[in-house]
């Protein structure tokens, strides 16, 4: 059925997911991957902003409580302690990476 959706949506021989994914990889080579993990910071502040903080709440009890429960069956419960200290050591990897290309940068100009 999903094909017969897509087929009914083609303009120009082209579906609107392939039409998605040309200009997403179009975005990706001229701003780089790094800007989607920006705009994707900003729509998260956006929504925190917007909604507060019972909205994450709200939406972590609709289902994060079933999959968090899941994911610590399956993994145990010193996961997410490993988890996020290999995303505070990316995070601390990529200030430094920064860094350096700002020296290097600044040293070019």
């Amino acid at each position: 059925m999903a094909e017969n959706k897509e087929q009914k949506v083609r303009t120009g021989g082209m579906s609107v997911r392939e039409a998605g994914q040309k200009g997403g990889e179009t975005v990706k080579n001229k701003y780089g991957a790094q800007f989607y993990e920006q705009i994707g910071r900003k729509g998260g502040l956006a929504t925190k902003l917007a909604h507060g903080h019972e909205f994450y709440e709200q939406i972590g009890k609709k289902g994060g409580k079933k999959g968090g429960e899941a994911t610590r069956d399956r993994y145990g419960p010193n996961f997410y302690e490993r988890i996020g200290q290999k995303g505070g050591q990316k995070v601390k990897q990529l200030i430094e990476e920064g860094k350096r290309a700002a020296k290097a940068q600044k040293r070019a100009s």
